[in-house]
């Protein structure tokens, strides 16, 4: 807890430790900046510690208080990338979900937290990315299908979801919950700008299982352009993910020991080294 002072924030969180370091182990030597309480040092290009340190706020962090590019590139590099970060954890495909609406389109090359530029998302991919692997995604899914976009006078954007034997396309408010969310799916991960990191939490929510092998095929295609972190409490999505042919895949079980969260199988001589650095 921060020291108390003449404030009524005493409770406010404080940083008391901050580093940026190379190599998978911090240690003194490996630092590249480093932030103790509200004084940060930096090496210079030559490797040795800048001279005077720099002082910020203990309730500001380094990586948005210092990323200075002449100063300090590898904080502003370590900002760069955590903020390319994308989570993904809960689509809405409610009645009233956002994705379910037909709204004004502009080039989304990111699809949004909630799902409501869906329509725009699919036709960006479509223009400037790749509308073969958008093709094959929808055709595993729903064999003989196709997406269009319709695009009203006043720019609205509307899904429209022409499958085999209907006699009209389907809109956006009329898929099942599951159709909708895959298609989410298929939105977010063929993004024509990839993150360092994408991260899916339960993606076969609503999902009948045999759109699972679509969905593995569908994550594989992006774990090829970005690193990609699935969690889910279903196996058959983890047997159909381990049925992709992709050597770079990896498994991890957790389980629970004594209360704590770990490793399946891992015992204390498999866990990577790590150092907490005294505050």
């Amino acid at each position: 807890m921060p020291v108390p002072t003449d404030t009524v924030f005493n409770r406010d969180p404080e940083f008391k430790r901050e580093c940026v370091w190379r190599g998978p182990v911090l240690r003194q030597a490996t630092l590249l900046a480093d932030r103790a309480g509200p004084v940060v040092r930096t090496r210079d290009e030559s490797g040795a510690w800048g001279g005077e340190p720099h002082r910020i706020s203990p309730t500001d962090s380094m990586l948005t208080a210092f990323a200075d590019p002449r100063i300090s590139p590898e904080v502003l590099l370590l900002r760069e990338r955590i903020r390319s970060w994308r989570f993904y954890d809960h689509f809405r495909t409610d009645a009233d979900a956002p994705a379910r609406k037909a709204r004004v389109g502009t080039r989304t090359p990111v699809l949004d937290h909630d799902g409501a530029d869906l329509a725009a998302a699919l036709q960006t991919i479509r223009e400037v990315g790749d509308a073969d692997a958008l093709h094959t995604a929808v055709d595993n899914a729903f064999p003989r299908s196709r997406l269009a976009v319709a695009v009203a006078e006043d720019g609205r954007f509307a899904l429209e979801f022409h499958q085999q034997g209907l006699l009209r396309p389907l809109s956006a408010a009329e898929l099942s919950d599951g159709t909708l969310r895959y298609l989410l799916w298929v939105a977010a991960l063929l993004t024509p700008r990839p993150p360092e990191l994408l991260v899916l939490n339960e993606p076969e929510t609503s999902l009948h299982p045999d759109l699972l092998p679509a969905l593995a095929a569908l994550i594989a295609n992006a774990a090829s352009r970005t690193q990609v972190v699935v969690v889910t409490h279903a196996r058959p999505l983890v047997r159909a993910l381990e049925a992709v042919d992709d050597p770079e895949a990896t498994t991890l079980e957790l389980a629970k020991e004594l209360g704590a969260t770990v490793l399946a199988g891992q015992d204390l001589l498999d866990r990577p080294a790590w150092h907490r650095p005294k505050r």
